[in-house]
């Protein structure tokens, strides 16, 4: 991994969910990877089993690449490791649109189809770090800068913390009132102990009582909020918006350029799964970026639609 390593700090692409930290978190978790190579480029892929000895091969905010023709040759590695493993598909979800229609790869009926899920947002919250703290407070919306003074005024505090079962705790919680899914609580604890230069949890408490936490990553020149949890009492002394603070600023002290929300529902999406948590996200500030729907290279078609099938009426 140490050539990895060194390639990835030089490449403008480099990122958290391509970086060698990530690849120990996904093994901690049970899941394969592989490491995808090619003269001026790379690609770690993470293996999704299915059933029947089949599988889908996972390219997350990938591959880095230098130019077109390192790009070519890190996708015939990709495909040959996924067809070594049974691949039914390989999903891609860069930064930005890869195009091989006019590659050899392409002319040869390579395709790339659009993919109906991805685990990366396409649409994110991304606050620069570039400015001091006053700058980033008076970007604010007014709305989150006096949230931040409310949680403040009832004293609550914000530490970091290695106490997981109270976040999970927190997590079901939140997880149940606001309709979404949450991973065991081992999920959460291996993330900090496989990251544990860069992960942390910190957790909110008010008149002694753990009233909210976040887990949150830092790696180079990204800040990123990964996971965040409240409780039904003391909600009204607005204690996440203090912990977004505290991350924010710990961030700027590791020397982090950018702070990423990690998903907001794009402009204009009725109904959005995420539509509550961004408006929580928005009142922070920052910049809108989108990014290009996720590809999946097709290896098997007859399975690939079976899948797809299968997604659809699950």
């Amino acid at each position: 991994m140490n050539n990895y390593l060194a390639f990835w700090k030089t490449n403008k692409r480099r990122n958290l969910w391509q970086h060698p930290v990530w690849a120990a978190f996904q093994s901690a978790v049970h899941r394969k990877v592989f490491l995808a190579e090619a003269e001026g480029a790379s690609a770690l892929l993470i293996k999704h089993n299915l059933t029947l000895g089949f599988c889908w091969l996972e390219c997350p905010r990938g591959p880095l690449f230098k130019d077109e023709k390192s790009l070519l040759q890190v996708l015939m590695d990709i495909r040959k490791t996924a067809k070594r493993e049974k691949a039914i598909f390989v999903r891609l979800s860069p930064f930005e649109q890869l195009d091989i229609g006019h590659l050899p790869a392409g002319r040869q009926g390579w395709k790339l189809d659009i993919a109906k899920h991805d685990h990366q947002p396409q649409t994110s919250l991304i606050l620069d770090l570039d400015q001091s703290e006053e700058d980033i407070l008076k970007q604010m919306k007014p709305k989150g800068r006096y949230n931040i003074k409310v949680a403040e005024k009832h004293e609550v505090t914000v530490e970091p913390s290695l106490d997981v079962d109270t976040f999970h705790h927190l997590l079901s919680t939140t997880g149940f009132r606001d309709k979404f899914g949450i991973h065991p609580e081992s999920y959460y604890r291996k993330m900090l102990q496989s990251m544990p230069k860069n992960a942390q949890l910190l957790l909110a408490k008010c008149n002694g009582q753990v009233i909210a936490g976040g887990l949150f990553v830092y790696l180079d020149e990204w800040g990123i909020y990964y996971y965040g949890a409240s409780a039904e009492t003391y909600r009204n002394v607005m204690a996440p918006y203090l912990i977004q603070w505290e991350a924010i600023k710990e961030a700027k002290k590791r020397g982090c350029k950018h702070y990423d929300f990690l998903g907001i529902s794009p402009e204009g999406a009725k109904g959005h799964a995420w539509a509550g948590v961004t408006g929580f996200k928005q009142k922070f500030g920052g910049r809108t970026v989108s990014y290009p729907q996720a590809k999946e290279m097709v290896l098997r078609p007859f399975w690939y639609f079976i899948y797809q099938c299968y997604k659809r009426f699950r």
